[in-house]
């Protein structure tokens, strides 16, 4: 099955069945050393940690890289399911993420008042011979990138101390 095919049935499939839609993506992880988290997600297990100069192990990515390569990944994701739904062709996709991100936040110590990322620059570069349809492509991207969505809209969050 091709691709485009692939995602032609998963389409129709959700505009019959809009409940299937409904997801509830899930992680769990659990501190294993003084920064170390140990995550799984369904089949795969995922080690993130802080750099050494605040103590870490530097085992995995910090959790602010991890959400650049959530949103990088996504992006290069994005790009090759909207060329293949619009019909574009591209031969590769490179995405480049960095933020500016003020470690005082985290720290408590006396500064910018967020512990957040203050900027986030994406960069994508796509090559292939549908050039002409490029700027179609990024705005199709920038309005269903899962994961851009989350960096640019304000997203409800609760949290629970469970002892």
């Amino acid at each position: 099955m091709t691709l485009i095919e692939q995602l032609d049935l998963v389409s129709n499939f959700l505009a019959e069945n809009p409940g299937a839609a409904q997801l509830v993506p899930r992680i769990e992880g659990e501190l294993v050393g003084p920064y170390q988290v140990l995550v799984n997600t369904g089949a795969h297990r995922v080690t993130v940690d802080e750099p050494a100069t605040i103590g870490g192990s530097e085992a995995g990515p910090s959790p602010i890289e991890m959400a650049l390569i959530a949103l990088g990944s996504c992006q290069a994701i994005t790009y090759r399911l909207w060329a293949t739904k619009l019909g574009i062709d591209i031969d590769n996709v490179r995405v480049s993420v960095e933020a500016d991100y003020d470690a005082r936040g985290l720290l408590g110590v006396a500064g910018p008042g967020r512990p957040g990322l203050t900027a986030t620059r994406v960069t994508v570069t796509v090559e292939g011979p549908g050039q002409e349809r490029f700027d179609e492509l990024r705005i199709a991207v920038d309005e269903h990138c899962p994961v851009l969505d989350l960096f640019s809209a304000e997203v409800p969050v609760t949290t629970e101390l469970v002892e």
